[in-house]
């Protein structure tokens, strides 16, 4: 997995700056109904998403949580006071606190099903009965957009989506969500081109082709023999779903 104190710098730029966050901002706010009350915005990395957030709702108090501290520190930076550094698995709020909470492009990151069990089970603990808990999912499967690049990347050694949709919705009901609504939003910026490709191979992006390892090269090998080096490919498309607090 990366570092993400060390990612933290060049986090946003590498994943589509404000446009893509904007895009994601939107497909969230559209799940969310628009009345005032508290949007916590857990595991908000730079808070690139949570900003916008917060300001395309001024009748919602937004409040991030994240446990990385350079992240942390970008997100205080964007939301002065409206952060909070912890752990997503023990949010530190009382029962029923927040009438929204949203996860953008965070599950995907557990690789213990216990952690995404618990993950899911604080958002919903935190949430008001009737809230509504946002989040994207199979954030992998997103990035196969059918290119030249996924056709090479195809053979390679994948571990089984944290994320997978049936998991997240199985592990929602368990925690009294019910699932209401799904949207989709475009990844602007995130298009794949095979020399860009390279460089996250060799800096440890696929988890499972670790740097320096003779197979990682032998997949960077090939991506560097296609054509139109520095052209993105399609951007990928990612999902979100939405689920109602019961109760």
């Amino acid at each position: 997995m990366l570092d993400y104190d060390k990612e933290a710098e060049s986090y946003d730029k590498l994943r589509g700056g404000e446009p893509r966050a904007r895009a994601a901002a939107d497909a969230v706010l559209g799940l969310i109904p628009d009345h005032e009350g508290r949007l916590l915005d857990n595991g908000c990395g730079t808070g690139i998403v949570t900003r916008l957030l917060a300001g395309a709702r001024p009748a919602l108090r937004v409040i991030g949580v994240d446990l990385t501290s350079a992240m942390g520190r970008r997100a205080s930076a964007r939301l002065p006071g409206g952060v909070v550094r912890a752990d997503s698995r023990r949010l530190p709020f009382p029962d029923g606190t927040f009438d929204a909470v949203t996860s953008v492009w965070l599950l995907h990151l557990l690789d213990d099903p216990a952690d995404l069990r618990t993950v899911i089970a604080e958002s919903a603990r935190v949430l008001r009965p009737g809230g509504t808990y946002v989040t994207t999912v199979d954030k992998a499967k997103a990035h196969d957009v059918g290119s030249d690049i996924d056709a090479v990347l195809g053979p390679r050694p994948r571990r089984p989506a944290s994320d997978d949709p049936a998991l997240v919705d199985a592990y929602a009901a368990e925690a009294g969500l019910v699932r209401t609504g799904l949207a989709r939003f475009t990844g602007v910026g995130q298009g794949r081109s095979p020399r860009r490709t390279v460089t996250d191979l060799r800096r440890g992006w696929f988890t499972l082709l670790p740097p320096g390892e003779p197979r990682t090269e032998e997949f960077a090998g090939r991506l560097a023999r296609l054509p139109d080096q520095d052209r993105p490919r399609a951007d990928p498309v990612f999902t979100v779903h939405a689920y109602r607090r019961s109760g």
